[in-house]
Parts: C-alpha cells; sequence; structure tokens
C-alpha cells in the first residue's frame, strides 16, 4: 500500500467512526441485558456488557427517572460494573 493510500484509510476508518459514535441512541433497558448476570451477582461484567453499558450512556438519566428501574440502576452492583466498565454515573 503506498504511503498515500493508508493516509487515506486511516482518515475514513476515523472519519466513519465518528459517524458511527453521532448516531441516535434508542434507549431501551433490554439493551443492557449483557449486564444482568454482573448487576444481579458479584461476577465482572463481559467485554458485551461494557459496550452496551457505554452505548446507552445517555439513556441512564431516564433509566434514572423511572422508578421501576432506579432501583437497579443505583444499586451497589450496578455501579461496580459501571466503574468497572469505565461509564461515570452522570449527575442528572
Amino acid at each position: 500500500m503506498k504511503k498515500g493510500s493508508s493516509f487515506v484509510a486511516i482518515f475514513l476508518v476515523l472519519f466513519l467512526s465518528e459517524l458511527l459514535v453521532t448516531e441516535a441512541v434508542t434507549c431501551s433497558v433490554t439493551e443492557l441485558f449483557p449486564c444482568a448476570g454482573a448487576i444481579m451477582s458479584s461476577q465482572p461484567p463481559s467485554s458485551a456488557c461494557c459496550i452496551k453499558l457505554r452505548e446507552q450512556k445517555p439513556c441512564l438519566c431516564g433509566y434514572l427517572k423511572n422508578p421501576s428501574l432506579k432501583q437497579y440502576v443505583n444499586s451497589p452492583n450496578a455501579q461496580r460494573v459501571a466503574k468497572t466498565c469505565g461509564v461515570s454515573t452522570p449527575s442528572c
């Protein structure tokens, strides 16, 4: 691969990844199903859990405002999972 084409390829990858990040997130607590085992026990979160948790981060305030979900989102295990995944708890 030529030097110029390598630059173009890297630019395209970075540009496309930015486009994917700016897509709207569908807030659905069912998206966090991969985290259920880690939240309900003391097992470490899977990589799939962390990916989903990061994707759903914009939705966490909505989940915290929902009386049915707040207890789970605020639970010590959920806080541990978020911390392990590098997701900070939002101040809503």
